[in-house]
């Protein structure tokens, strides 16, 4: 494909990659689809998926300030997506994984698993804060959003104890039994969760539930780099973006790590490991790297060092721009010009490929797209990162936790 310039390379992906979020919405909610592509289970047309959606929120939010979209359409999809989700089935406040898009209901994600879905909760609510600063000009708008964030039973989802659980159900009540501990993709939930003005849980169930895990601390080195957090190797990618789509992790630290440091050596791991390719997979080297959760070609797994398949996803080393700069951008013109368009469609990258399998991904996903467009934002002008933060209770529950912020450069 043809060569373009950094920032018209930028602009391309971000605005393609927005497509997701805009042209291919449910058309009654405004809310992400989960997946563009069929697949056993679910009605992939009309399940909307409410952590994908706040990361969609967030790429709106992006799509306006780059001129992609009119603030005036980003507002009223934003508007349209708060009025739905004000009458969607919640439970405690709580949002389930899925939504049928066209009426509200819960669509179950698993057998037991039909109840609130407190992380996905927790990434819709960072990116409806989000909205709520970027528009603040609309009281009417920011009003709806703080019912929403208001609702929120943060607290319930710590049964009495000193930790966060993950699911609630009506019919199975705490049968999933699965408490949010670290290191990976939850920090933010346990953030939010501190900072709600009704809801709020104590810091002790951050400090005895969260960072009370053994794959928490970790401190050894993996090609000769140290990981702070997290288990060998760093696990997916994605630990690294999901909660930092709106916590800005620069100068960021508190009683474990800097956060700066921890995801900027995380994604360091992972890319040498793809560098290394102690498997020999086909196609992997210093430009063609990333594992992280995604579609593979024998079904949608968590890849990592400690998993890896073959498989690469273009949102891992996207999603790391901010981290990894030039490594980043390497990668993404190899994406988008070594592969020949391979890889390139209408809603953006293709999920994922295996050059080994010959297999190339057949869809998208929210939770994959939303990232590209975010995290390339947060390295151009650090929108996101700065939105989420102004808002004062985010500054109250980090300082509840005992985060505190460095200045930086």
């Amino acid at each position: 494909m043809t060569s373009l310039s950094d920032g018209a390379l930028l602009d391309r992906v971000q605005r393609q990659t927005l497509r997701y979020f805009v042209d291919f919405a449910h058309p009654v909610s405004g809310l992400a689809r989960e997946r563009s592509n069929p697949v056993a289970g679910y009605d992939y047309r009309d399940t909307v998926t409410t952590g994908g959606t706040g990361f969609g929120v967030m790429a709106l939010i992006a799509g306006a300030a780059r001129g992609f979209v009119t603030r005036a359409d980003a507002r009223a999809q934003v508007a349209t997506i708060v009025d739905f989700l004000a009458s969607a089935d919640r439970f405690h406040g709580v949002f389930p994984h899925f939504l049928h898009g066209g009426t509200g209901k819960t669509i179950p994600f698993s057998a037991k698993d039909d109840g609130g879905d407190l992380v996905e909760t927790s990434f819709l609510m960072m990116g409806l804060l989000c909205a709520r600063q970027y528009f603040s000009d609309d009281a009417k708008l920011g009003a709806a959003i703080d019912r929403l964030w208001h609702a929120v039973e943060w607290d319930w989802h710590t049964r009495g104890e000193d930790v966060l659980y993950w699911h609630w159900s009506p019919r199975h009540d705490w049968a999933m039994n699965h408490a949010i501990r670290g290191w990976n993709e939850c920090l933010v939930t346990y953030v939010l969760a501190a900072a709600s003005p009704t809801h709020a849980i104590a810091p002790e169930v951050y400090h005895r539930g969260w960072a009370d895990s053994p794959v928490f601390r970790n401190g050894r080195s993996f090609h000769g780099i140290a990981l702070p957090l997290g288990p060998d190797l760093g696990g997916p990618l994605f630990f690294a973006h999901y909660s930092f789509l709106g916590l800005d992790p620069r100068g960021l630290s508190d009683a474990y790590a800097d956060y700066w440091a921890q995801n900027r050596v995380h994604v360091s791991i992972n890319r040498a490991h793809c560098i290394a390719n102690p498997n020999r997979f086909a196609g992997y080297g210093e430009n063609c790297w990333g594992l992280t959760a995604c579609d593979g070609d024998k079904g949608y797994n968590a890849f990592s060092p400690t998993n890896d398949r073959g498989v690469i996803a273009p949102t891992a080393a996207l999603s790391s721009m901010p981290y990894a700069p030039a490594e980043s951008l390497a990668a993404l013109r190899h994406f988008h010009e070594v592969m020949d368009g391979r890889l390139w469609r209408d809603l953006g990258f293709a999920d994922a490929f295996n050059e080994t399998a010959g297999w190339i991904a057949e869809g998208h996903l929210a939770i994959d797209q939303g990232p590209i467009v975010v995290m390339i934002e947060n390295h151009r002008s650090a929108l996101l990162w700065r939105l989420f933060t102004s808002c004062p209770e985010i500054a109250q529950g980090l300082t509840r936790l005992g985060f505190s912020r460095r200045a930086v450069a």
